[in-house]
């Protein structure tokens, strides 16, 4: 078990862990929750001892096998699999030492270490890993790729599988679900269920948290506070709790009255049908989770443009894709036919690289169509918002000043206000970008695109380091928005409450998906069953291929060890040709020179031509010899054939 006894943990003149008290039993999956910056991670490190409490103690049995997901990943040549194989460290010791033993020809510690390799599974070992990478969303192609060639968001998905590869009696992973999507996620979840050992992990993800978590411990108020069951279960003993103090109750009753009247007013107009039983639908959970997210310091809307047009985009028999700087084109979607309507929520699926970030630039028109027609209507206006618009926030500037340089005539006091729901309250308003988290960039990101009143939002993974809350009140946001969405979110959540149709992006084209998230992940736990088919076939293959290339080789071999004396006596044969004809052409040299010819070197002419005649004749002979050997060679060569 991990057990913290009356734990307190300092940071400056703050606490954030105040005597408090926890207890994880071994075999348990807990879910810990709460604010950004609320102490989680601290938390961590002090189960991995990298952090000592103030007071109290955190025990963790000596025995216990500790694995944990790094954050950063150093610049390295080694190979994907490599890398994760890395994770095993016993393993890897067992390598090293069955290498020192062949060294040392010592066959006694080298029969041991086989052994052990046998019981480490080691046989295994690069198929396990294999398989931890593709389920993460690499392909076989990238196995060998060096770690450096991979970009941040990669590299952090092969510290998780680094990870799971790591045998462990306690699993500590923190936001392992941020630079995934759907697929990863969906994978990842189900393999977590499956682990025999203790989890400890942090999320935002509720749904994730819902699929695999039997505990839930919540940091708040400088408290560790158990809750039994997953995060659903969670919110309701915590709703229940809350909905005890009066003024939480009367906010909740307001708040689901004015959803009450959206839902009265609209539900039986056509066009705005599907966003009415959206609300209703939230309604219906409102009453039992509501409360769980009263004391959230966010509340925000995201008001929709005065002008709209019926048809906001349309993408015609369109090419979509990138041209390379050789001026080659590559197509990832052909032949593209898809339009966006006023009041639309679309929700895009598809595996990973199959092309939904480049039909979202290509919608936004940061991608130009390789071929077709982009058609907008005369009143779009898009709201876009993706990781890389994080980085284009101007790192001086506060979140008042990107507020006033949109709007120049509006008081300060205004901003503040709108501003205040996205939990920039007080000096937090005027604070510089730089010293932001990735999760206060991304609300400011919201913020700003929410302040431009679009009628089109395009949400490409908007929840990426957002913490519970704030997806929550962005979920609550996005459900009362009266204009078109289109998103791609690995938060099964924000889909499920958000957007009334999917579309599928796979194979090089886009189709409506008639069903649900679960009819998708039994698509892609079919389409990926048929692929691990397919490329079994192709090993297969590659198997038969490889023995007879095997066989060959092998007869190869015999061929050349049945001609090996024919060869010896032809080369042999081809050397003496060499040397007469090299002793020829030196006595060329030698008689081409007039005064050999005088009376006085009479007995020198001699010589040279009765060496002539000799090594003439040592020619003739070789060459002949030669040549019945080469055609018995070649008659030879041709029958073993």
């Amino acid at each position: 078990m991990i057990q913290f006894t009356e734990v307190s943990l300092q940071r400056g003149t703050q606490f954030l862990l105040e005597d408090t008290d926890l207890t994880i039993f071994e075999g348990q999956k807990v879910g810990l929750i709460g604010a950004n910056g609320a102490g989680k991670s601290s938390l961590f490190a002090m189960i991995k001892g990298d952090l000592n409490a103030d007071t109290g103690s955190v025990v963790l049995p000596g025995n216990r096998r500790l694995a944990f997901m790094a954050q950063e990943v150093g610049e390295t040549q080694r190979s994907a699999v490599d890398y994760c194989l890395d994770g095993d460290e016993q393993l890897r010791i067992i390598e090293s030492n069955i290498a020192r033993a062949q060294a040392q020809e010592n066959n006694h510690d080298h029969a041991h270490w086989l052994g052990e390799y046998e019981t480490a599974h080691g046989y295994s070992a690069q198929s396990r890993a294999e398989t931890l990478l593709q389920g993460l969303g690499f392909k076989m192609a990238d196995m060998q790729r060096p770690v450096s060639d991979f970009s941040g968001g990669w590299r952090i998905r092969l510290n998780l599988a680094k990870a799971l590869m790591s045998p462990s009696d306690v699993l500590l992973l923190d936001e392992p679900t941020n630079h995934l999507d759907l697929d990863a996620v969906m994978w990842l979840e189900n393999w977590l269920r499956q682990y025999p050992g203790t989890l400890v992990l942090i999320s935002h993800d509720r749904d994730f948290l819902d699929g695999i978590c039997s505990h839930i411990v919540h940091l708040y108020q400088k408290k560790l506070v158990l809750y039994k069951g997953n995060y659903s279960n969670y919110e309701r003993q915590r709703a229940e709790h809350l909905a005890q103090q009066q003024a939480n109750h009367e906010r909740q009753q307001a708040k689901r009255a004015h959803m009450q009247e959206y839902v009265n007013r609209f539900r039986y107009k056509a066009d705005k049908a599907k966003q009415a039983q959206s609300r209703l639908r939230m309604l219906e959970k409102m009453e039992i989770i509501g409360p769980a997210h009263i004391d959230s310091q966010f509340e925000f809307s995201i008001p929709v443009a005065e002008k709209t047009s019926q048809l906001l985009i349309n993408l015609s028999q369109a090419n979509l894709g990138y041209t390379l700087e050789s001026g080659a084109k590559v197509v990832q979607l052909g032949d593209t036919n898809f339009a966006i309507r006023d009041g639309q929520r679309i929700g895009l699926l598809g595996p990973n690289g199959a092309g939904k970030s480049t039909l979202i630039k290509s919608i936004v028109g940061e991608l130009t169509l390789l071929s077709g027609e982009r058609i907008t209507g005369e009143n779009l206006k898009i709201g876009y918002f993706s990781q890389h618009q994080l980085s284009a926030l101007d790192l001086e500037a506060s979140p008042l000043l990107h507020i006033q340089r949109l709007s120049p005539k509006i008081l300060e006091s205004d901003i503040r206000r709108y501003l205040g729901g996205f939990g920039f309250t007080g000096d937090d308003a005027l604070r510089a970008v730089k010293g932001f988290s990735g999760g206060e960039k991304a609300r400011l990101a919201l913020s700003l695109i929410a302040w431009t009143r679009p009628n089109l939002l395009v949400l490409d993974e908007p929840t990426n380091h957002l913490d519970i809350d704030m997806r929550q009140a962005l979920t609550e946001a996005l459900q009362e928005f009266p204009g078109a969405i289109l998103v791609v979110s690995h938060d099964r959540h924000l889909l499920n409450s958000t957007v009334d149709e999917f579309c599928l992006v796979a194979d090089n084209q886009i189709q409506a998906f008639d069903g649900d998230l679960s009819a998708y992940h039994a698509w892609l736990q079919a389409r990926q069953a048929n692929s691990a088919q397919a490329e079994k076939s192709e090993a297969t293959q590659d198997k038969v291929e490889k023995v007879d290339r095997k066989e060959e080789r092998r007869k190869a071999a015999e061929l050349r060890e049945k001609l090996r004396p024919l060869r010896k006596q032809v080369e042999k044969y081809e050397k003496a040709v060499q040397t007469a004809q090299t002793h020829l052409d030196t006595i060329s040299e030698s008689m081409a020179d007039a005064s050999l010819y005088n009376a006085d070197q009479r007995e020198k002419l001699q010589a040279l031509l009765s060496d002539e005649a000799k090594w003439k004749k040592s020619l003739e002979e070789n060459e002949e010899a030669w040549f019945e050997l080469q055609e018995e060679l070649e008659e030879a060569e041709a029958n073993l054939a």
